[in-house]
């Protein structure tokens, strides 16, 4: 099952991030809970999880970002997209990058983003088979 995360389930995403790039769970304190809180407060901010027998096995985010270009339309910007080892090439980060384009096209965006540090091909292939290309735009980041 595909759908938004729970106000109550950010231990399990916090482990399923560990599939990601994270070593370990960030410690619960103040700092977290307050990120917690102002990302679940936030209308255009989605967590999407997908969900296998009652555990969340893979999960996206999905920021929509007002605009005030292109008729002023909104766009979208997917990170941490994240599937845990073991359930792996079954198609659970495509239904999720599937929600998040449906949430993106309900809100009306004109275009959709996303960023990898993969340079593996089976990666980059996952994300142009999900509709994404690497040829309209050039990213830069600045790590702070």
């Amino acid at each position: 099952m595909v759908r938004e995360i729970q106000k109550d389930e950010l231990h399990s995403l916090l482990e399923l991030y560990t599939h990601l790039h994270e070593i370990r769970i960030p410690e619960n304190n103040e700092h977290l809970v307050n990120t917690w809180e102002t990302i679940s407060n936030d209308p255009n901010h989605h967590i999407i999880v997908c969900e296998v027998e009652g555990k969340i096995v893979s999960s996206c985010v999905c920021v929509i970002i007002p605009n005030l270009t292109r008729n002023v339309r909104p766009y979208a910007f997917v990170e941490n997209v994240v599937t845990h080892a073991d359930f792996r090439g079954k198609g659970y980060a495509t239904a999720c990058l599937n929600f998040a384009k449906e949430l993106s096209i309900k809100a009306d965006c004109y275009k959709m983003m996303l960023l990898t540090g993969s340079k593996s091909e089976k990666t980059l292939d996952f994300y142009r088979n999900s509709g994404y290309n690497s040829s309209d735009k050039t990213a830069f980041i600045q790590w702070l």
